[in-house]
């Protein structure tokens, strides 16, 4: 793809974008037209905007619907680099264990009434950061000491550690019969009840990581291709691993405090984006960011809509349009097969 081309495609759905933000912002239990949220929006003074307009849009939201977008950007973004990374199309953000652990801590914190919070993290959302980011470093150190290749010793270690985690998870839910419905709220992922406060906590960690991997996109670029082409361009296999997989690792950290686990973004996202900019990784993560935003925010809105006044978790949305379209990859996949033979 040629660089105006490029251009053009990242202009397009940055304007896709832009508009979905607009219709998030007025979609809920009180719908607001766009004309009306843009008076809300570019107008400074609040008198040529409805009182009850800006409170709904700036106080309740705006949070929400930014959350939503850097949440669904960071692990668009994460899934990029984890694909490359293990040179595996069906990695996602969660595939080294970030989401067990991120579900362990969040599950202890609600069944043990913790009261502590840091760096402006509620209780659960910083047990849910902290698990996940311990799970990853353990995930690390195992394969780290196993005798396969580090790529299949984190897959290995991650999937196991990950049924361990998930089994600790659902015995903690039959001990704690009473906090099973905050938890299996929180499991499914959604951003009900979000705030200022999870957007100022987890935006630094998400944007941080997001421009870090940005950055390393000539490392992915190596890593995607095989560890004998990195090696050529003289590129640390541990080094380059290390800091992708720390980075990648706390936006997954941070995007699973904010909203509980939602799956598929991560994994569908560098597909579409592949299809738009390619696969280098200085035009694919930007892509990846905005289709991954776009989806979220398209989830987000089915979630508050499809059964109004009741909410849907926003990963049953995303796990059931992110099945279905697994699903066609699969046959189209299966058909290029056939059509090889």
């Amino acid at each position: 793809m040629s660089h105006r081309h490029y251009t053009i495609c990242l202009l397009i759905l940055t304007g896709i974008l832009l508009g979905t933000l607009i219709i998030s912002l007025g979609v809920g239990a009180v719908y607001i037209p766009p004309d009306r949220v843009l008076r809300v929006l570019l107008n400074s003074s609040q008198g040529k905007a409805d009182a009850t307009d800006i409170a709904i849009v700036r106080d309740l939201r705006l949070a929400r619907v930014l959350l939503a977008t850097l949440v669904g950007a960071g692990l668009a973004t994460a899934g990029a680099a984890f694909q490359a990374l293990f040179r595996n199309p069906l990695a996602d953000p969660y595939i080294i264990g970030a989401s067990s652990g991120a579900s362990l801590g969040a599950t202890l914190a609600i069944t043990l009434g913790f009261t502590w919070s840091f760096a402006g993290f509620d209780p659960i959302p910083l047990a849910a950061f902290l698990g996940a980011l311990s799970a990853v470093f353990l995930v690390y150190v195992i394969a780290g000491n196993s005798g396969k290749s580090t790529v299949i010793g984190m897959l290995l270690a991650g999937a196991a550690l990950s049924t361990v985690l998930s089994s600790a998870v659902s015995m903690l839910m039959l001990i704690s019969k009473e906090s099973i419905h905050e938890i299996f709220s929180w499991l499914m992922g959604g951003f009900s009840g979000r705030s200022w406060l999870q957007l100022w906590s987890c935006s630094p960690y998400l944007l941080i990581g997001m421009i870090f991997l940005w950055f390393f996109s000539r490392p992915l670029d190596a890593l995607s291709c095989g560890d004998d082409t990195a090696q050529t361009i003289g590129l640390s296999l541990s080094k380059a691993r290390g800091g992708i997989i720390a980075a990648a690792s706390l936006i997954t950290a941070a995007a699973v405090a904010a909203s509980g686990v939602i799956g598929f973004v991560g994994l569908i996202s560098p597909h579409i984006a592949r299809m738009l900019s390619g696969a280098t990784h200085k035009r694919l993560i930007p892509t990846s960011a905005l289709i991954g935003a776009i989806l979220t925010l398209v989830a987000d809105d089915l979630s508050r809509t499809i059964m109004a006044p009741l909410e849907i978790p926003v990963g049953i949305i995303t796990s059931l349009v992110g099945g279905i379209f697994f699903l066609y990859l699969l046959k189209k996949s299966e058909h290029k097969t056939r059509g090889r033979t």
